[in-house]
């Protein structure tokens, strides 16, 4: 029992309410919107979720290290319009190598970010902010205001978003949803069991007690931000197969949507605390909201990205106030049971020892 008692940390909670948020904001829509309980429903969420649930897990690396990247929707913008320019030119091109240059190209460009805040030590905003109009402004220069057409990709990349890898009942999984939930689960594994993934909680924690331990802080954050990097480039094939017509606003504001999935699911803005599972869990509330309310109430873009600020301040404070407030109740229980303090019960003390 005290066994299990360890392992149920008080992140967790944050993830069971939001998994129980999640089912009564559906109930709630499903009770305000005609035929809202239907696979379409599921279909349409599943697939505008995946390229934010895939950016989000990124941005949730990058957070853990107590940094942050803007940088994340021009990223997405710029490998979709190049990896589609070149397939537009190219229609042979294997789709696993179409893959790789979309990852490659993310990488590279999340590699100067991690560069510049973890060798240079500038604050990851700042180079981030700036990255986010450097990479768009060289995104505008090459496309010379053309744009990516649906009809000269190759047949393969339009027809993979209605592509199921399997069916539950009349719910189809679609493939880019397959993709995000994979990469959601790949990346719980490494920063649950590896030691990669422990250092990095460890530097988001306590950076100076990382630093005396002999952990190598720099390059920790020089990979978090390559791997933030390459799941953007990721999400940008994703992008493009989604829409196809690429122009050169796409990925806009996708940055706002990954840091409002992070927090809301969970991941602490000052780092250390916070998992992809919840990131993912964030992404999939934020975007049953904006799906919901666009059927419901019909609302404009800019309202839908002032209830992204909303649920963004909401986070910070219930993770600012409760969280905090559970987590030092739970840091005393176990220092307790360390110490082997009973927790006090109708006046009695100490256990014996």
């Amino acid at each position: 029992m005290n066994a299990i008692r360890r392992r149920f940390q008080p992140e967790q909670v944050r993830e069971l309410v939001l998994i129980a948020l999640i089912i009564g904001i559906i109930i709630f829509f499903g009770t305000q919107i005609e035929n809202y309980f239907s696979p379409r429903t599921f279909t349409r969420i599943s697939t505008s979720v995946a390229v934010v649930a895939i950016v989000a897990v990124g941005q949730t690396l990058v957070i853990l290290t107590r940094n942050i990247d803007l940088s994340v929707g021009s990223i997405v913008g710029f490998t979709a319009y190049v990896v589609g320019t070149y397939l537009a030119a190219n229609n042979d091109l294997p789709p696993a190598l179409a893959v790789l240059a979309a990852v490659g190209i993310g990488a590279v460009m999340g590699a100067f970010n991690g560069m510049v805040v973890a060798y240079g030590r500038v604050p990851a905003i700042i180079v981030t902010l700036g990255t986010l109009a450097i990479y768009r402004t060289l995104l505008v220069e090459i496309s010379g205001a053309r744009s990516v057409l649906t009809s000269a990709l190759p047949r393969w990349l339009v027809n993979l978003p209605p592509v199921n890898v399997f069916s539950i009942g009349a719910i189809d999984i679609r493939l880019l949803f397959a993709v995000a939930v994979l990469v959601v689960i790949v990346f719980q594994l490494i920063v649950t069991y590896s030691a990669w993934g422990r250092r990095l909680y460890a530097i988001g924690s306590n950076p100076d007690a990382a630093r005396i331990a002999g952990f190598p802080a720099q390059r920790i954050v020089f990979t978090a931000f390559v791997l933030s990097g390459a799941l953007a480039g990721l999400a940008g094939f994703v992008f493009l197969a989604r829409f196809g017509n690429i122009t050169v606003v796409a990925g806009q504001g996708i940055e706002l949507q990954s840091v409002a999935a992070a927090v809301v699911g969970g991941v602490n803005i000052n780092g250390g605390i916070g998992s992809p599972f919840g990131a993912f869990l964030g992404a999939l509330l934020v975007d049953i909201i904006d799906n919901s309310l666009i059927r419901w109430l019909a609302i404009s873009e800019f309202l839908r990205n002032a209830l992204l600020g909303l649920l963004i301040l909401l986070a910070v404070a219930t993770d600012t106030v409760i969280m905090n407030r559970l987590r030092k109740l739970w840091s005393r229980h176990e220092l307790q049971v360390a110490t082997g303090q009973a927790p006090t019960e109708k006046g009695k003390g100490h256990r014996a020892v």
